[in-house]
């Protein structure tokens, strides 16, 4: 089930990629929606990556 699962999430990833180039040359209206919500998603995933590693980690801090 787990590897059913990875390979749906590996299929929406390539599936975005392929719609973000397909963008730039000019694709369809619905191809221009799928490789903005793919580039939003990828910057909300960098903007989280950078936050939790300036955050202090408050586990090791209660020692």
């Amino acid at each position: 089930m787990t590897v059913l699962v990875l390979l749906g999430v590996l299929a929406l990833a390539v599936g975005g990629c392929v719609c973000v180039v397909w963008a730039q040359r000019g694709g369809p209206r619905w191809v221009r929606v799928v490789a903005t919500v793919t580039l939003t998603a990828g910057e909300l995933l960098r903007r989280s990556e950078k936050n939790r590693r300036r955050s202090p980690n408050r586990s090791s801090d209660d020692d």
